[in-house]
């Protein structure tokens, strides 16, 4: 089995010891595979321990790039012009098509230096089990086109993908000035149709309101990078960040990884507006009452650390009369989010036949009038 500590420049290939074609890594087992022999190869002898997967950094030091060698790496990458994701490829490939959206990109020669991945969650899905979740979804949307169905169910070749994400930890605590708003019903006259008639109308009594509300967050996620539009991520479903496991080069044999387009300093920006939108939800239960207002949250944010992870993708990028279609499957639940397809056909039929229907409802109505 080769050494799995990766130098800063590694490409992520591992000879098979039997015939020397390249191994694998095969979803959902520690195992290592040649397609070209059979032969299987354990993942064993690791330095890392679970530790160094949930190990965290501090924020400072990978913002301001004063990060330790073995916290960072090197790798060739290339940028598609048409969707901006920045995938890692094979050093020997000088041309492919981008997984997210299909479209042929020629490889660069330039390498990447950025933050090394500190943990991941490997592929449990195969391909096969990939490709069976997203036809049974576009077999569930009626109104997809057939053609795309059947394009889809031919068995094109998926892409195995690690997402680039980041995860931030942070203690807060914060202090608030809003008010607490207590309903209370009174009863008054009003006129109905020229009828005087009693109401119950229901008040608010508001009162000054101020306190304190910690919070200490793990593991706040967000995405680092753009090539997987946000629309797509919510159908993906959560992620079992707590069965995180440490880098290490060889599950990314035979999977593909994108390299980070969104900085780390920028991606906590996006983080503290997770985190006030939560902080807001425990001010308003402090606050307690019937209703609230907000007037002011002055929130401490410190000992706030990082981790660069990466988080296992299906991607299918279809061009179906001259239209792209992408689909994406959760490597570890098998969770489905794409473009949804529309059969201007279908919408067609389904008009005419509801047309029909109505027609039919409406003239045995008459005929029972009658």
């Amino acid at each position: 089995m080769p050494d799995t500590a990766a130098a800063p420049s590694e490409i992520h290939k591992f000879p098979c010891e039997t015939c020397g074609s390249d191994l694998r890594f095969q979803p959902g087992t520690d195992r290592l595979v040649c397609d070209h022999c059979g032969n299987v190869e354990e993942i064993t002898g690791s330095p890392w321990t679970r530790a160094a997967a949930v190990q965290e950094i501090d924020i400072r030091a990978g913002i301001d790039r004063s990060l330790a060698d073995e916290d960072m790496e090197e790798s060739r990458v290339v940028t598609c012009k048409n969707c901006g994701a920045t995938v890692e490829f094979d050093p020997n490939l000088h041309a492919a098509e981008c997984p997210f959206c299909a479209t042929p990109v020629v490889t660069d020669t330039g390498s990447n230096r950025h933050i090394k991945p500190k943990a991941l969650l490997p592929f449990a899905l195969d391909e096969d089990a990939a490709r069976a979740a997203m036809t049974d979804w576009l077999g569930s949307l009626w109104f997809a086109p057939n053609g795309l169905q059947d394009y889809a169910r031919k068995g094109r070749k998926m892409s195995g993908v690690y997402m680039p994400y980041w995860t931030f930890d942070a203690d807060t605590r914060s202090t608030y000035r809003g008010e607490r708003g207590t309903e209370y019903q009174t009863r008054r006259q009003v006129m109905r149709n020229g009828k005087r008639e009693t109401v119950t109308v229901t008040k608010v009594r508001w009162r000054a309101a101020s306190g304190r509300v910690a919070r200490f967050f793990d593991d706040v996620l967000v995405a680092a990078s753009a090539a997987l539009p946000d629309r797509f991520r919510p159908a993906l479903g959560q992620w079992d960040l707590a069965e995180l496991e440490a880098y290490q080069p060889v599950y990314l044999a035979g999977f593909r990884a994108e390299a980070y387009s969104v900085e780390l300093e920028a991606a906590f920006v996006r983080a503290r507006e997770i985190m006030d939108r939560v902080i807001l939800g425990d001010v308003k239960r402090d606050i307690g009452g019937d209703r609230q207002r907000v007037h002011h949250i002055d929130t401490m944010v410190s000992d706030v650390t990082f981790k660069h992870i990466l988080l296992p993708v299906w991607i299918a990028a279809y061009r179906y009369r001259g239209k792209a279609y992408r689909f994406a499957v959760n490597g570890r639940t098998g969770a489905v989010s794409g473009e949804r397809p529309w059969s201007a056909i279908k919408i067609a039929i389904a008009v005419i036949f509801g047309l029909l229907v109505a027609g039919a409802v409406g003239y045995f109505a008459a005929q029972n009038q009658g």
